[in-house]
């Protein structure tokens, strides 16, 4: 398996990973998979500020991860949210775990000290991945999503990935 940076050309192949994801299950709360072209400038935007890492075997996108803002206001600065997707073919492989620890590596290395990650609750397989890279529960926002006519709780979890920001930050 190959782990390296995204390109916005792999915006296509990460997008058939997530349409499912919105159209199918609770797992994203958007309602309406984006576009091409409007996820290809997340993926700009994720590698601008964060990271954004995809996984590949045999030549094919099995996966991407990503860290993106976690808030707005600039002392949520040093945190990160994140999120991994393994194409359903490729999953109980490390293809998430191989991605979470490569970006991890990444985030930290650029500064970010905090990761955080919220799953739509229940989702033992997500929350299972989440705890094996050491994530911890913090809490859970319970009916904080309408989507297939029900709510959905949303359980949040915390990584650190360094003790501080940079020297003179």
């Amino acid at each position: 398996m190959l782990v390296r940076p995204a390109e916005p050309t792999d915006a296509a192949a990460m997008l058939a990973i997530y349409r499912p994801i919105v159209e199918q299950t609770v797992i994203s709360f958007e309602l309406v998979a984006p576009s091409l072209d409007e996820f290809a400038a997340r993926v700009r935007k994720y590698l601008d500020g964060w990271a954004c890492l995809v996984a590949e075997h045999d030549g094919d996108l099995v996966g991407y991860a990503y860290g993106a803002s976690h808030r707005e206001r600039a002392a949520y600065g040093w945190s990160t949210e994140t999120s991994a997707y393994v194409h359903p073919d490729a999953r109980r492989m490390g293809v998430g775990t191989r991605l979470y620890q490569d970006l991890f590596a990444a985030l930290a290395e650029r500064g970010y000290c905090n990761a955080y990650a919220g799953i739509t609750l229940p989702n033992e397989a997500s929350v299972a991945l989440h705890r094996s890279v050491g994530f911890r529960d913090i809490g859970r926002f319970p009916t904080i999503g309408w989507k297939f006519g029900a709510w959905h709780d949303v359980g949040w979890f915390h990584r650190n990935l360094r003790a501080g920001p940079p020297p003179g930050a």
